[in-house]
């Protein structure tokens, strides 16, 4: 074989191997997937708090809400914040009972509870519940803004939900028993209108901020929470 063909066939084999070689392009982006458990007693604190109040547990596998508080002071908040995420859970409820997921909660002394700042999943005993209810304030919903799919799945008092929660750029998704049961644009006109009106309009601040905490709501009844998991998106 000719001196040039057996440079060419040996430059060709030399860049393939190369080629084979790199890492592909995925590799080069930090991996931003990476799950964060909140099932440890150092990732909570109370609200305005610099401990977990005793109004909770975190043991065997179950972060726990004894009920004692009543409608505020007794919730508890992540130690980190966040912005575009996504949080995974596992939640039962007492019967008659009542709780939520917050996020985006601004911590200030100027505020007593993270409802003030943050939106809410609803979390509630829509059978059992005494007082009549607003689709608005039933489990799943985005409380007192949008309402949850009316043919979700809920299991019944005593028994484990799953829920999940995705904000990425301002559109938020909630999910239940696996299936997605509301979306909205937080940065849409609509949003806006209904943050203007009704129940909002004595909390000036509500969902103002785009980051912030996580948190969890000891409305006066037991509830459970365990699997607890968030990833920043």
């Amino acid at each position: 074989m000719p001196y040039k063909k057996i440079l060419l066939v040996f430059l060709i084999l030399f860049t393939a191997c190369k080629e084979k070689k790199q890492p592909p392009a995925e590799a080069e982006v930090a991996d931003t997937s990476s799950w964060i458990s909140l099932m440890d007693t150092e990732a909570w604190r109370g609200y305005n708090k610099e401990q977990l109040p005793d109004n909770w547990a975190i043991k065997d596998g179950v972060i726990e809400c004894f009920g004692k508080a009543g409608d505020m002071g007794g919730d508890i908040i992540t130690r980190e914040q966040f912005d575009n995420f996504e949080l995974q859970l596992e939640w039962k409820i007492s019967e008659a009972g009542n709780s939520g997921i917050f996020y985006h909660v601004v911590e200030s002394p100027a505020y007593h509870s993270p409802y003030q700042t943050g939106p809410e999943y609803q979390i509630l005993d829509d059978v059992g519940f005494p007082d009549p209810l607003e689709d608005w304030q039933k489990t799943g919903a985005n409380y007192a803004m949008h309402n949850a799919s009316t043919d979700k799945k809920l299991n019944p008092v005593g028994e484990w939900n799953s829920s999940s929660i995705i904000f990425k750029e301002g559109k938020v998704e909630h999910w239940l028993n696996g299936e997605k049961i509301l979306e909205f644009d937080k940065f849409s006109e609509d949003w806006q209108t209904r943050r203007d009106s009704g129940k909002w309009e004595e909390y000036p601040d509500y969902g103002k901020a785009n980051y912030g905490h996580i948190g969890l709501q000891d409305h006066g009844a037991g509830v459970w929470f365990r699997n607890v998991r968030v990833r920043r998106l």
